[in-house]
């Protein structure tokens, strides 16, 4: 019996294939199912429009001739097309609720939800002059009543995407299928356990965009530290004071050893020998030589060259020869020695000093009768 009822309703897919392929549709839209007689029968699932000048592309389709209750059979379909021709540019969907889902429920058949994972799949190759896709829908078989039943698949439509942007539409030949009760040849059916749990994964966008935040922030932390320590180890700049005149730092010079202790103390030679070096240093940086170095005689070649001439010259001279005379003689000065040496430090040091240059005074405004 099963086999007799299978050879039957390929006979009836057999007979319905031409009459679908030959009828032609209004281009209105979808038309309610309706009987024509020997004819065939105008389906409202499919429509089929090519634009003129368009050719048919070349369809060949496999569809399951039995199948189980509750089970999805899969219609194949292999659509030889042009190049330039994309095949369900937009998927395979059919709109809720409209006349081509109520037919295809109406004749017991349910398409999957194709976010669910079972959802029509598609393979293109690619050769020298066309296209070769691949699709694959599954239907899930749903008859109305239980036990064995035929079901008729309607015709589906097939959207291709030409590359001058217009679209064609084509159906496929209804298709014919045996469906069974699953436990039809079962004397005493059980109650069948629940599958085994799947893995769902959940897409949470504020979770993934918090974790996308959180590893930015952390990477964005390791690098302000670095920069921070980096900026932290610099070498720092330690600020100079400009260097005072020669002149200002002698007479400062000058003045601490005026007011040291060293007269109070005993130490005559010591204070003797400050002011000879202070002396010295100051001539030497004001006249652009080492004059801590340099001897007496070199001083005083050194200061006779200078243009214009050196002002006091003989004063530096004497000055130079008695600091010798303590220095190289063992002479101990004493404590007015000292301080006369200092009063002459201070005037070669005020009579080498160079003028201070005076701004001039602003022309006295005339007036005008």
């Amino acid at each position: 019996m099963r086999r007799l009822g299978i050879a039957l309703f390929s006979a009836l897919a057999a007979l319905a294939r031409p009459a679908a392929a030959q009828t032609e549709l209004p281009d209105a839209g979808p038309v309610d199912t309706q009987d024509l007689g020997d004819a065939g029968r105008v389906w409202a699932s499919c429509v089929e429009r090519v634009p003129e000048g368009a050719r048919r592309p070349e369809m060949k389709e496999a569809f399951p001739e039995s199948g189980l209750s509750g089970y999805a059979a899969s219609l194949e379909l292999t659509i030889v097309h042009g190049k330039g021709e994309t095949v369900m540019p937009g998927g395979f969907r059919v709109q809720r609720g409209s006349d081509a889902e109520k037919a295809l429920e109406a004749s017991g058949f349910v398409l999957p939800d194709p976010d669910g994972g079972a959802g029509p799949s598609l393979a293109t190759e690619v050769s020298e002059g066309s296209a070769t896709t691949k699709v694959t829908i599954p239907f899930l078989l749903l008859p109305e009543k239980p036990g064995r039943n035929g079901l008729m698949l309607p015709p589906m439509p097939i959207t291709l995407a030409r590359a001058s942007g217009e679209t064609l539409t084509v159906c496929t030949a209804p298709h014919a299928i045996l469906v069974e009760d699953p436990i039809a040849n079962e004397l005493d059916p059980q109650v069948r356990p629940n599958p085994e749990p799947r893995p769902q994964r959940e897409d949470w966008p504020l979770a993934r965009q918090v974790a996308i935040g959180a590893a930015l922030v952390a990477v964005l932390s390791v690098i302000g530290a670095w920069l921070l320590s980096r900026w932290a180890r610099r070498p720092k700049s330690v600020y100079v004071p400009p260097p005072k005149l020669p002149w200002i730092a002698a007479l400062e010079e000058l003045e601490a050893i005026r007011k040291s202790d060293l007269l109070a103390e005993g130490h005559s030679d010591v204070y003797f020998d400050r002011v000879s070096d202070c002396v010295r240093k100051y001539l030497g940086a004001r006249y652009g030589f080492d004059g801590l170095e340099s001897t007496t005689d070199e001083m005083q070649r050194t200061l006779a060259r200078v243009r214009p001439p050196v002002q006091g010259l003989d004063t530096i001279s004497r000055f130079l020869e008695e600091c010798d005379l303590v220095k190289f003689a063992r002479v101990v000065p004493g404590e007015n020695d000292c301080l006369a040496a200092l009063d002459r430090g201070v005037t070669i040091v005020r009579n080498t000093t160079p003028p201070q240059k005076t701004a001039a005074p602003a022309p006295a405004a005339t007036r005008t009768p």
